[in-house]
């Protein structure tokens, strides 16, 4: 007997599974007293599994066009670029011969030779599983920036649309949120005052253009500090915005980490994993001083498509602060301000590096 536990797995689909078992120690990650399951007993597990593998195949098959240096082993794709295990490379071999023994038996290539998705330079394959078809993000961005603004044909709303239903979040009443603003002295601004501007005051954003409106709020105190970038000793009021009904955010924090285990096909999720990374990058990504607002335009396209889908809003990744979560809301009339309290900042702290070659 073989047992394996939940944390082996960052995977929410297969945490789940396990915590329905025996409690135990684990004979892959070596943790004690948690939840844990008998290898040769995890059925559904070995289904996952068996149609994740499927979607790959071995060296040996592979066509002569087909880019050796996009292959790897097996044991390595699912360490890196898949979001499920907590367990090194060498780990996850062990557990996957231990699970899948009878499929190692009859192909020991696809466990121990490179590996790939040979379907990844057939056009018609691109076409119904990746959201940018036969193009990489580069090319929607400069699409999207110099060529065709409004009516792209670059993306593939159909695949877009099923990676969306995948990737959202609930967020129930009564959730806190925090907005931020730079004022001019100590009496700071009122409850009234800390909503999204009026539309004809809207300037671009990550997830607004021109002219259109967009609450941008934040999970804590601190985040929001950060976001604004405020300078020393100036003051701060900070608003806090109590959502008034349950609302579906689209998560572009962990988009990239969508569930292979999930009621959606694998091979959509694996075409589509350099794109979504793509997205999350840069709808975190904030602008520089001098940089334009046109460098906004394709994380703005995204955003408008799934305004159109019927979601509330997007999350995504403070970039000024580690840990933090930002939220960018479509129809601020879901939330009210409560409080609003006012903060100076008392000191600041720069990390750098030199971009000298």
């Amino acid at each position: 007997m073989m047992n394996c536990c939940e944390k082996c797995f960052k995977d929410i689909e297969i945490k789940a599974l396990i915590k329905k078992q025996k409690k135990g120690n684990c004979d892959f990650c070596g943790s004690k007293n948690t939840y844990v399951s008998d290898v040769s007993e995890c059925l559904e597990i070995k289904e996952n599994f068996e149609r994740l593998i499927d979607v790959y195949s071995s060296e040996s098959s592979r066509p002569e066009a087909f880019p050796k240096e996009k292959m790897d082993l097996l044991k390595n794709i699912l360490a890196y670029k898949w979001n499920i295990f907590n367990l090194q490379p060498d780990a996850i071999y062990r557990f996957l011969t231990t699970l899948l023994p009878e499929r190692y038996m009859e192909q020991p290539e696809i466990f121990d030779n490179p590996v790939g998705i040979f379907e990844e330079i057939n056009d018609d394959y691109l076409g119904e599983y990746s959201i940018l078809g036969k193009y990489q993000w580069e090319d929607f961005v400069t699409e999207i920036k110099e060529k065709n603004r409004f009516h792209t044909n670059i993306i593939n709303k159909d695949v877009l649309s099923k990676v969306l239903q995948a990737s959202f979040k609930v967020y129930k009443k009564g959730t806190i949120f925090y907005r931020a603003r730079t004022c001019q002295d100590e009496r700071g601004y009122t409850k009234n005052e800390m909503w999204a501007p009026p539309p004809q005051m809207a300037s671009s954003g990550r997830a607004n253009p021109e002219g259109i409106s967009c609450l941008y709020l934040a999970d804590s105190i601190d985040t929001t500090l950060h976001e604004i970038r405020a300078g020393i000793y100036d003051y701060v009021t900070v608003g806090r915005f109590v959502l008034q009904k349950d609302i579906e955010v689209v998560n572009l924090a962990d988009i990239d980490k969508i569930s292979p285990f999930k009621d959606l096909d694998i091979s959509l999720i694996a075409a589509n994993i350099p794109h979504l990374i793509k997205i999350g990058q840069n709808i975190a990504k904030p602008l520089r001083r001098y940089d334009s607002s046109l460098d906004y335009l394709p994380t703005q396209y995204i955003c408008d498509y799934i305004k159109s889908e019927g979601f509330s809003g997007i999350e995504y990744k403070s970039t000024m602060l580690n840990a933090g979560t930002n939220y960018a809301i479509f129809n601020e009339k879901l939330f009210k301000c409560t409080k609003t309290e006012v903060y100076e900042v008392q000191s600041l702290n720069y990390g750098y590096q030199s971009v000298l070659k």
